[in-house]
């Protein structure tokens, strides 16, 4: 499995719900360890820099991670929130975020993990409240469970992103046709 951090649900506490990846078979953790949570806060352009993390940031991470995923899934569903994740998502929106800084060579967030995870906890709250909720869909990869925005011209994208998931698809559908399909014989 790569071990890249991947950018592309179109939301920042989409992604980070999606650092669980094949929750339906073969689970894999992104935040393995906290240099692994930390390099995600920081490829997200989350922050610019982040004070070290320790195992408990990752325990809090998942634990936040996993409310968020069960609050998307509830809100893309029409469902009613499960009482929990609302609360620990909540808990964590409530700590104090990463604070931008204007310095002489532009924007710096620097910040702690816990400020982080406070900061991506306040996004899904703005994301699962405002209008974005209808344009999010599960990606069509089976073994993908990537939620994402789709913005595309008639809601029509099927997939989290083609490199990810939608070239393996369409690879394996060409396959498969071709395997079916009859031989043509020279003359």
């Amino acid at each position: 499995m790569n071990l890249d951090h991947v950018f592309v649900c179109g939301h920042p506490a989409l992604d980070f719900a999606a650092t669980l990846r094949a929750r339906r078979s073969t689970r894999f953790e992104m935040f393995v360890t906290p240099e692994r949570l930390n390099a995600w806060y920081l490829e997200s352009g989350l922050v610019d820099t982040i004070t070290p993390g320790e195992e408990d940031d990752v325990r809090e991470a998942t634990t936040v991670r996993e409310a968020i995923y069960h609050l998307v899934t509830d809100r893309r569903l029409g469902e009613e929130f499960n009482r929990e994740a609302l609360a620990v998502l909540n808990a964590a929106a409530r700590k104090p975020p990463a604070t931008p800084q204007l310095t002489v060579a532009g924007r710096h967030t620097d910040a702690t993990p816990e400020q982080a995870l406070a900061t991506v906890a306040r996004q899904a709250v703005e994301l699962l409240s405002g209008p974005d909720v209808p344009l999010m869909k599960e990606c069509g990869n089976p073994e993908c469970t990537r939620v994402y925005i789709d913005r595309s011209r008639g809601m029509r994208r099927q997939w989290c992103g083609m490199e990810s998931c939608g070239n393996k698809i369409k690879a394996a559908a060409y396959r498969a046709r071709k395997k079916s399909a009859p031989a043509v014989t020279a003359r």
